[in-house]
């Protein structure tokens, strides 16, 4: 399977709101590396057009940090 391309909303001021990142499925949520945790973000059935793309959209919801 290819990777898909999803929308990121909310999170932290240094993640774009709106930023397009590629995952491998669609699960319920995705986690994002970013700094030193994860970012994750949940579907709710949104989407959104970008270039010419339907994109589903992807709403922060939470961040866990890595575990050592």
């Amino acid at each position: 399977m290819g990777s898909l391309r999803i929308v990121l909303t909310g999170g932290p001021d240094r993640l774009h709101d709106g930023c397009v990142e590629e995952v491998d499925n669609l699960d319920d949520k995705v986690k994002i590396s970013f700094a030193s945790g994860y970012e994750h973000f949940s579907h709710s059935g949104e989407v959104t057009e970008v270039d010419g793309a339907v994109l589903p959209v992807f709403h922060w919801c939470e961040r866990t940090k890595i575990a050592e």
